[in-house]
């Protein structure tokens, strides 16, 4: 598990299990020949999607950013269509911290789909329970509110087993709201109606989590949006927002899908000068 701390805030990736998503799709319009060039792909065109969920620590609290894909959740006909070639370890990796899903204390979902919200709940026999049995679990209101009536097209992705476990744990905001001191989510829309992302400041430093506006570091440019995004103009707003914000405060960028980096700053050249690497085993 690979970790970084700064001051006194430590993140730890845990294993959350992984999908293969068509290229095309994860970078909308751009060009193959663009994207190719900044991110790999194997023979059937497919991108490699780590979903492994942000441990934080901090001011003796334990947070979970997002929750992978789960254990038992998809058929063998879904597991072939998104590409998954494992599934979540992240009760064994708490274990190996000395921890286990009663310690965690938050779980902030920057959205409810499928593969950012399916380790949410877990099986106990033959019912679906809460996998933090503890946690407070934030999300925006508009993304709860979605998720529970989805239309024609989001329905695919909001699926009920993911929210129906935990509705007495979920506690929903507009705008934006703090957590801990300094550590917020802020309501964007853009890949989603009800999308947000996360900020973490610590010591002077400013950590951003930007969710599935720039799920891996090859979509940094604000116009390589998803064909995937419900809004993209608003991802483009957002993206640009964040990105100048990040740049003038030299930020820390950490990843929920990227399968290279964990976390990484930019310089203005679009330099990485800083980087935790995904160890690959």
């Amino acid at each position: 598990m690979e970790q970084l701390k700064v001051g006194e805030v430590t993140f730890t990736w845990l294993n959350g299990g992984v999908t293969h998503m068509d290229g095309g799709a994860m970078f909308g319009v751009v060009p193959k020949p663009l994207w190719s060039k900044k991110y790999p792909h194997n023979e059937l065109n497919q991108i490699e999607l780590r979903t492994d969920p942000i441990l934080i620590q901090f001011a003796g609290k334990n947070i979970l950013i997002e929750t992978g894909i789960g254990n038992g959740k998809f058929s063998d006909k879904q597991k072939r269509n998104y590409g998954i070639t494992e599934e979540s370890f992240i009760q064994e990796n708490l274990v190996e911290l000395g921890l286990s899903t009663k310690d965690i204390d938050y779980v902030l979902m920057t959205h409810m789909h499928f593969d950012h919200a399916s380790g949410i709940a877990k099986w106990k026999g033959e019912e679906l329970v809460p996998t933090f049995e503890n946690a407070t679990i934030y999300t925006s209101e508009v993304e709860w509110n979605e998720c529970k009536n989805p239309n024609i097209r989001s329905r695919n992705t909001y699926w009920e087993q993911n929210w129906k476990p935990i509705e007495q744990q979920i506690l929903t905001f507009t705008e934006q709201i703090e957590i801990l001191p300094g550590i917020r989510m802020h309501h964007t829309g853009g890949h989603s109606d009800g999308h947000s992302i996360v900020t973490i400041e610590s010591n002077g430093e400013l950590f951003i989590h930007m969710a599935d506006l720039m799920p891996t570091h090859a979509h940094q440019n604000p116009l390589w949006v998803l064909a995937y995004d419900d809004y993209p103009i608003s991802s483009i707003a957002a993206k640009e927002k964040w990105a100048k914000v990040g740049l003038d405060r030299e930020a820390w960028y950490i990843f929920y899908h990227d399968a290279k980096y964990r976390a990484l700053k930019w310089n203005k050249n679009l330099e990485v000068v800083q980087e935790v690497l995904r160890e690959i085993k």
